[in-house]
């Protein structure tokens, strides 16, 4: 573990600032996907703040949907983070994808046998 942190903190360190931050971000979303709660059947109505930010949408969203598995959320969402991030896609336009994208994932679920 310490190399990996050694390394991760050297990576860190030659990033520019925007790409230090983009990082930190990615870290979050990693670190909150690994929570999920199937006893939650319904979505939780969480309201969405008039200044999120892509990162707290996502945290909010997987919040709302408590009962879905993160990793089959994982390649979408992070191409839309990625495009957020990495090439300048208007906030607002991801975090309504990502609003489409959850609630799709959950219709899925719900309307699959056993679901």
């Amino acid at each position: 573990m310490k190399q990996i942190e050694k390394r991760l903190r050297d990576l860190f360190g030659r990033l520019p600032d925007a790409q230090q931050q983009a990082l930190v971000e990615y870290a979050e979303f990693l670190a909150s996907r690994h929570a999920v709660d199937p006893t939650v059947t319904e979505p939780l109505d969480i309201p969405r703040p008039p200044e999120e930010s892509v990162v707290v949408a996502i945290k909010r969203l997987r919040a709302t949907y408590p009962m879905l598995e993160p990793s089959k959320l994982l390649n979408e969402t992070y191409e839309l983070m990625t495009q957020h991030v990495m090439q300048g896609r208007d906030r607002i336009e991801v975090i309504d994808e990502l609003e489409v994208l959850f609630r799709r994932h959950y219709e899925l679920r719900r309307s699959a046998p056993g679901g």
